[in-house]
């Protein structure tokens, strides 16, 4: 009875070895992937398969996107899809992308496809626009004429995939600042906003002109104005502003003649009270010499007391006494 039950779990640990090692060889050979890269004419060997896993490629994205391309009549070696892959590229999506740009009769070899994806770009994407192109609407834009009016403008740019520079070519924030700094030349270089008006499309054959595609990722098709808005009087306004500008130079100049005046002013009455401060000296000194006498002197007095009741009539005083004349 024990060499019974002995046997039997051996036989029981067999069996569980034998599933697992099942296990682990269809892991390693997808054999179901492998019929289905046979049946569909991209076959592909079981030790190759093996190899994939090795590498910690999956089999299943690989494999599929070639059957993908053998379909489409593509011809893709294996090594390349998973060179691409392993170098962190969307194998599926570069597939797709040239099985698209072949039914569309675009040129699109693997490696410009592979350089397209691995740059960051979506490749399928791209080649969609090519074939259906984009429509960019620029954010509102103001410009002045030479009138001095602004005038406020939003455009749509017609642009397409181009796949000859889509690697290194500028994106589409190139594309709006070119067509923005092209409307502000224009409409700068117009005689008066109502032309810019009267004539819109003067402003996109213009900018088409020179050509704003160059370098850039994108080839554009047209440039059509969506709308024309008439904004600030901007020449008036500066206008405003330096008569402004102007003025306070001028009240500051004026302010500056003023004070010199006043300081003038200041420094002939501190003269005139330097003067009269010299008079009491010289009478004190006349008298001193003998060459001015009481008499004389009371006359003086008299004289200015005179004077003084004249300005005080003058001024309106009429309530005050005149001196007393000895």
């Amino acid at each position: 009875m024990t060499g019974i039950e002995t046997g039997f779990t051996g036989a029981l640990g067999l069996i569980v070895l034998v599933i697992i090692g099942l296990a682990f060889v269809l892991y390693l050979v997808p054999v179901p992937l492998w019929i289905a890269a046979w049946a569909s004419g991209a076959y592909v060997g079981l030790f190759t398969l093996i190899g994939m896993r090795l590498r910690r490629v999956p089999p299943g994205t690989v494999i599929t996107a070639r059957i993908s391309a053998v379909k489409a009549g593509i011809d893709i070696s294996l090594n390349d899809l998973e060179a691409h892959f392993l170098a962190g590229g969307n194998v599926v999506r570069v597939v797709n992308a040239m099985i698209s740009a072949d039914k569309a009769n675009i040129p699109l070899p693997f490696k410009r496809a592979a350089a397209i994806d691995l740059a960051g770009r979506n490749v399928l994407e791209a080649v969609q626009m090519s074939v259906l192109p984009k429509v960019i609407e620029t954010p509102k834009i103001a410009a002045v004429a030479k009138d001095g009016i602004q005038l406020i403008v939003v455009s749509r740019v017609t642009v397409r995939t181009n796949i000859d520079r889509l690697v290194g070519g500028a994106g589409e924030e190139t594309i709006i600042a070119r067509v923005g700094e092209g409307m502000v030349s224009t409409i700068g270089s117009a005689s008066n906003h109502k032309s810019v008006l009267e004539n819109p499309d003067h402003i996109s054959k213009h900018i088409l002109s020179k050509g704003l595609d160059a370098g850039t990722a994108y080839e554009i098709l047209s440039i059509d104005i969506a709308d024309v808005d008439v904004g600030e009087n901007i020449g008036a306004k500066l206008q405003i502003d330096q008569a402004n500008a102007d003025k306070q130079i001028a009240q500051a100049k004026a302010e500056e003649r003023r004070a010199m005046a006043v300081a003038a002013e200041q420094e002939m009455r501190a003269r005139v009270v330097e003067a009269e401060a010299e008079v009491p000296r010289a009478m004190a000194e006349a008298f001193r010499k003998g060459n001015l006498g009481i008499m004389d002197y009371y006359r003086m007095r008299n004289m200015q007391a005179d004077t003084e009741m004249r300005d005080k009539i003058a001024g309106g005083d009429d309530g005050s006494q005149p001196p007393t004349r000895s």
